[in-house]
């Protein structure tokens, strides 16, 4: 059950990160992310998208070496405690998207983070 917990939400997490690339490089699917208020976000937000690709390569690769599923990461309490912190992290994006002047970030990333915060508490109570 871990394992495949951490395989979903790496997954999602991939969907994710070429969602936030795409808005990275100018995408017109800004009602989606950052409050919606933007179609094209502007510079600090496109620069915030990109941050956030490289965050989630992070959290996968936390995921998967919390899962057993590779061994990367040394020692085991990195992977303990950022898989506790990626869990909390998820769960309080659903609570800031469901709370989103957006319709559309609250319809689509409220689930995805939810969806990402209860795979991420599996693979950590595993």
């Amino acid at each position: 059950m871990t394992e495949a917990a951490a395989v979903i939400a790496c997954a999602v997490l991939a969907g994710l990160a070429v969602f936030q690339a795409a808005l990275a490089a100018g995408a017109p699917l800004g009602r989606f992310a950052w409050g919606g208020a933007h179609d094209v976000l502007p510079p600090r937000l496109r620069a915030g998208s990109a941050v956030a690709v490289v965050l989630y390569v992070l959290f996968a690769v936390i995921i998967l070496e919390t899962a057993g599923l590779i061994t990367v990461l040394p020692g085991d309490a990195l992977g303990r405690v950022g898989i506790w912190a990626i869990t909390v992290y998820f769960f309080l994006g659903a609570a800031l998207n469901a709370v989103s002047r957006s319709k559309a970030e609250r319809a689509v990333m409220t689930p995805t983070a939810l969806a990402l915060g209860v795979l991420c508490l599996i693979v950590a109570l595993g």
